[in-house]
Protein backbone atom coordinates (compact mmCIF):
# COMPACT_ATOMS: atom_id res chain seq x y z
CA UNK A 1 0.00 0.00 0.00
CA UNK A 2 1.42 3.36 -1.01
CA UNK A 3 0.72 6.20 1.44
CA UNK A 4 0.26 9.64 -0.58
CA UNK A 5 3.13 12.15 0.08
CA UNK A 6 2.20 14.70 2.75
CA UNK A 7 2.37 17.70 1.32
CA UNK A 8 2.21 20.00 4.28
CA UNK A 9 5.97 21.51 5.06
CA UNK A 10 4.61 22.17 8.88
CA UNK A 11 1.53 20.16 10.79
CA UNK A 12 -1.12 22.19 11.41
CA UNK A 13 -0.98 24.06 14.87
CA UNK A 14 -3.01 26.29 17.11
CA UNK A 15 -1.59 29.33 17.57
CA UNK A 16 -4.20 30.34 19.64
CA UNK A 17 -5.14 28.19 22.09
CA UNK A 18 -9.66 28.57 22.59
CA UNK A 19 -9.56 29.56 26.01
CA UNK A 20 -7.64 32.25 25.55
CA UNK A 21 -9.08 33.94 22.64
CA UNK A 22 -12.46 32.78 24.96
CA UNK A 23 -11.00 35.03 27.44
CA UNK A 24 -9.57 38.24 25.44
CA UNK A 25 -13.50 38.24 24.26
CA UNK A 26 -14.53 37.94 27.58
CA UNK A 27 -12.42 40.84 28.81
CA UNK A 28 -13.44 43.11 25.68
CA UNK A 29 -17.02 42.44 26.43
CA UNK A 30 -16.56 43.16 30.43
CA UNK A 31 -14.53 46.77 29.19
CA UNK A 32 -17.30 47.59 27.01
CA UNK A 33 -20.25 46.70 29.67
CA UNK A 34 -17.95 48.69 32.79
CA UNK A 35 -17.97 51.85 29.99
CA UNK A 36 -21.50 51.90 29.18
CA UNK A 37 -22.47 51.53 32.92
CA UNK A 38 -20.48 54.42 33.77
CA UNK A 39 -21.75 56.62 30.86
CA UNK A 40 -25.77 55.27 31.27
CA UNK A 41 -25.54 56.01 35.10
CA UNK A 42 -23.11 59.21 34.90
CA UNK A 43 -20.59 57.98 37.15
CA UNK A 44 -18.33 60.72 37.99
CA UNK A 45 -14.74 60.73 37.07
CA UNK A 46 -12.05 59.99 39.14
CA UNK A 47 -8.13 60.60 39.17
CA UNK A 48 -8.59 63.80 36.86
CA UNK A 49 -6.67 66.29 37.64
CA UNK A 50 -8.45 69.29 39.89
CA UNK A 51 -7.57 72.54 38.40
CA UNK A 52 -6.90 74.42 41.69
CA UNK A 53 -7.21 78.28 42.10
CA UNK A 54 -4.05 80.46 40.49
CA UNK A 55 -1.63 81.18 43.18
CA UNK A 56 0.96 82.97 41.23
CA UNK A 57 1.18 83.88 37.15
CA UNK A 58 3.44 85.31 34.42
CA UNK A 59 2.74 86.49 31.44
CA UNK A 60 5.84 84.96 29.00
CA UNK A 61 6.23 84.58 25.14
CA UNK A 62 7.53 81.67 23.31
CA UNK A 63 9.51 81.79 20.47
CA UNK A 64 11.47 79.42 18.24
CA UNK A 65 13.77 80.08 15.55
CA UNK A 66 14.99 77.84 12.54
CA UNK A 67 17.36 76.04 14.61
CA UNK A 68 14.52 74.52 17.10
CA UNK A 69 15.57 77.11 19.67
CA UNK A 70 13.10 78.69 22.16
CA UNK A 71 13.39 81.55 23.88
CA UNK A 72 11.11 82.77 26.86
CA UNK A 73 10.60 86.20 27.27
CA UNK A 74 8.43 88.78 29.14
CA UNK A 75 6.53 91.06 27.87
CA UNK A 76 8.52 93.85 28.10
CA UNK A 77 11.23 91.61 26.06
CA UNK A 78 13.36 90.30 28.46
CA UNK A 79 15.00 87.18 28.15
CA UNK A 80 13.87 84.21 30.51
CA UNK A 81 15.19 81.06 29.68
CA UNK A 82 16.61 79.46 26.38
CA UNK A 83 16.15 75.86 25.46
CA UNK A 84 19.29 75.59 24.76
CA UNK A 85 19.98 76.60 28.51
CA UNK A 86 21.11 73.17 30.60
CA UNK A 87 18.04 71.37 31.97
CA UNK A 88 15.86 73.96 29.68
CA UNK A 89 14.95 71.30 26.79
CA UNK A 90 11.68 71.23 27.84
CA UNK A 91 10.77 74.65 26.98
CA UNK A 92 11.44 74.14 23.27
CA UNK A 93 9.50 70.52 23.71
CA UNK A 94 6.28 72.24 25.22
CA UNK A 95 7.19 75.19 22.47
CA UNK A 96 6.95 72.93 19.46
CA UNK A 97 3.13 71.94 21.18
CA UNK A 98 1.83 75.06 21.40
CA UNK A 99 3.27 76.08 17.76
CA UNK A 100 1.65 73.11 16.66
CA UNK A 101 -1.45 73.81 18.71
CA UNK A 102 -1.54 77.47 17.06
CA UNK A 103 -1.08 76.41 13.60
CA UNK A 104 -4.47 73.81 14.46
CA UNK A 105 -6.42 76.75 15.61
CA UNK A 106 -5.31 79.03 12.63
CA UNK A 107 -3.35 81.30 15.64
CA UNK A 108 -1.38 84.22 13.76
CA UNK A 109 1.59 85.51 15.28
CA UNK A 110 2.97 84.98 18.90
CA UNK A 111 0.62 86.09 21.51
CA UNK A 112 1.64 85.81 25.07
CA UNK A 113 1.02 82.34 27.24
CA UNK A 114 0.56 82.06 31.42
CA UNK A 115 2.66 80.22 33.00
CA UNK A 116 0.67 79.64 36.45
CA UNK A 117 1.56 78.10 40.20
CA UNK A 118 -1.32 76.60 41.29
CA UNK A 119 -2.42 76.96 45.20
CA UNK A 120 -1.58 72.77 45.28
CA UNK A 121 1.91 73.64 43.73
CA UNK A 122 0.81 72.37 40.44
CA UNK A 123 2.27 74.64 37.84
CA UNK A 124 0.63 74.60 34.45
CA UNK A 125 0.94 76.65 30.80
CA UNK A 126 -2.56 78.57 29.88
CA UNK A 127 -2.74 79.25 26.06
CA UNK A 128 -6.07 81.87 25.68
CA UNK A 129 -5.46 82.11 22.19
CA UNK A 130 -6.14 78.56 22.18
CA UNK A 131 -7.81 77.22 25.21
CA UNK A 132 -5.11 74.89 25.84
CA UNK A 133 -4.23 74.09 29.48
CA UNK A 134 -1.11 71.83 30.21
CA UNK A 135 -0.73 71.03 33.87
CA UNK A 136 2.91 69.97 34.22
CA UNK A 137 2.47 66.62 36.16
CA UNK A 138 4.34 63.34 35.38
CA UNK A 139 6.92 65.49 33.49
CA UNK A 140 9.63 64.96 35.72
CA UNK A 141 10.66 66.98 37.86
CA UNK A 142 13.66 69.01 35.39
CA UNK A 143 10.90 69.02 32.86
CA UNK A 144 8.29 70.83 35.32
CA UNK A 145 11.52 73.24 37.01
CA UNK A 146 12.32 74.20 33.62
CA UNK A 147 8.88 76.56 33.75
CA UNK A 148 8.63 76.72 37.80
CA UNK A 149 12.30 78.61 37.85
CA UNK A 150 9.88 81.31 35.59
CA UNK A 151 8.03 81.95 38.28
CA UNK A 152 10.74 82.42 40.94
Amino acid sequence: MAHAPNTMKHPETILVPPFVARAMFALMIAAVGLVAYAKITDTPLVAVVQQAPVAQSLDVIITGDKSGIYTVTSLDGTLLARSSDELAGFLGVMGRVIDRERLVAGVAGTPPLQIVRRENGNVAILDPSTGMTTELIGYGRDNVAAFAKLLD
